[in-house]
């Protein structure tokens, strides 16, 4: 009898550790920050633990600022694998030696998209969901105002689209800094602003993520910027809506790493292989989620109607700087109260000025010039395009609370005296008394 018990133990025993990844133990526990929505954990939970009943998987959540903070402890906080929507941490994390290289199978996951790196060349993280920027829109609305969908950034500055149009507030909605670099990498920083600018003069402002989206899926607005999935979410539980890539837009990614401090490398890097494999990935495609995987193979399950960034067009995939792109962040959501958000209701009645006088002064070169001055001047930013692709000037403003207050006021003056300008010229245009 008793040997019968030893000899099912030992069975029991072995199974055990014949199911454990190479070199975990049994019964282990790992630790990831994220901050993806507990939905998602949860499934990605369930579905990892039952192929590895001897790892459990404990998430802690953390916000980008905040799981930054954490991964700087001493033993990284305990943690074993970082996973989040923060390309900007990772790059940070990275210079700071904070992860240890990951093994992936490069043959199935590309870490690129056209030209653009999705995942870290030395192999220290990797890309885990590319997150598309662009319009949602609701087809019959726009039909009800005589408009085709627009397929250019620039098509949404003309007065017919902007007045049927959401846009997020960049200091309020955590998405939306990336969106409007995107759009200013794409069209140029300058220019990038006018168009930001004149979209913005006759559209409405939410402060919210989901806004937008909502907004366009209640009927109060035809078209809205947005991020992909709050798109692909509202489509899937029937909402009367379509997800547009613009010319020229990019798939962000977010990421995963394992940390250098891990003490369970084995289970981290068995977590990580699900994430990104084709199980893993499919995942993310469900009706809760609707994210976009970073491998290709992955889509071959995908939703019907579901985009396939990799096999867009290439016009559609602008080659994002994200070097750039992750010290921006701030800035420009600072630039976007002081231009955009501040003084809206006076911005509005300007561009509509100017867009009245467009039409109405169509054939007189003279004036069409002036006005072309007035639509710079409206759209001014005090900031050249070659600080904005400067590390060193770029540091200066890592977060809104650290910038100079006499820096912000300048800035607001120097928008305000171009935007008077403007103002000033439109008028003279009219008719003397």
């Amino acid at each position: 009898m008793i040997r019968a018990v030893a000899v099912a133990a030992f069975a029991s025993l072995f199974s055990i550790l014949c199911a454990a990844p190479s070199g975990a133990s049994a019964n282990e526990t790992i630790t990831v920050v994220t901050s993806f929505p507990e939905e998602l954990t949860t499934r990605y939970e369930r579905e990892f633990e039952r192929g590895h009943p001897q790892i459990h998987v404990q998430f802690v959540w953390k916000q980008s600022r905040d799981a930054l903070a954490e991964l700087a402890k001493p033993e990284q906080g305990g943690a074993d694998v970082y996973w989040a929507p923060a390309p900007a941490n990772f790059a940070r994390l990275r210079d700071r030696g904070a992860f240890r290289k990951i093994t992936v199978d490069r043959a199935a996951l590309p870490g690129r998209l056209g030209q653009q790196q999705l995942s870290d060349p030395a192999g220290l993280y990797e890309a885990y969901d590319v997150a598309g920027y662009g319009v949602v829109a609701n087809p019959s609305a726009l039909a009800a105002a005589g408009l085709s969908a627009p397929r250019r950034w620039r098509d949404l500055a003309s007065p017919e689209y902007a007045r049927q149009l959401a846009m997020p507030i960049a200091s309020k909605v955590g998405f939306s800094p990336a969106l409007y670099d995107i759009l200013l990498q794409s069209e140029g920083w300058d220019a990038g602003w006018r168009l930001l600018s004149e979209m913005a003069g006759e559209a409405t402002l939410l402060d919210s993520g989901f806004a937008p989206t909502a907004s366009v899926r209640e009927g109060k607005a035809a078209l809205a910027l947005t991020i992909d999935f709050f798109a692909e979410i509202a489509k899937a539980n029937g909402a009367a809506v379509e997800m547009i890539h613009p010319q020229r837009t990019a798939f962000l990614p977010a990421h995963v790493a394992m940390t250098a401090a891990s003490k369970h490398v084995a289970g981290a890097q068995a977590f990580i292989d699900f994430l990104l494999s084709t199980d893993g990935q499919r995942l993310m495609m469900e009706r809760d989620s609707r994210r976009h995987p970073a491998r290709p193979d992955a889509y071959q399950s995908a939703p019907q109607g579901f985009a396939d960034p990799f096999t867009l067009p290439a016009s559609t995939i602008l080659d994002y700087d994200s070097e750039v792109g992750r010290w921006r962040t701030p800035l420009i959501a600072l630039l976007f109260d002081l231009a955009i958000v501040e003084g809206h209701a006076e911005s509005a009645e300007l561009w509509r000025k100017i867009h009245d006088a467009e039409k109405k002064f169509a054939d007189n070169a003279k004036a069409m010039a002036a006005l072309g001055e007035a639509k710079r001047l409206a759209g001014f930013i005090p900031v050249s395009e070659s600080d904005a692709r400067a590390t060193a000037f770029l540091e200066r403003f890592p977060r809104r609370d650290a910038i100079d207050p006499q820096q912000i006021a300048q800035w607001r003056e120097e928008i305000g005296a171009a935007r008077r300008q403007a103002v000033d010229l439109v008028k003279g245009l009219e008719p003397a008394p």
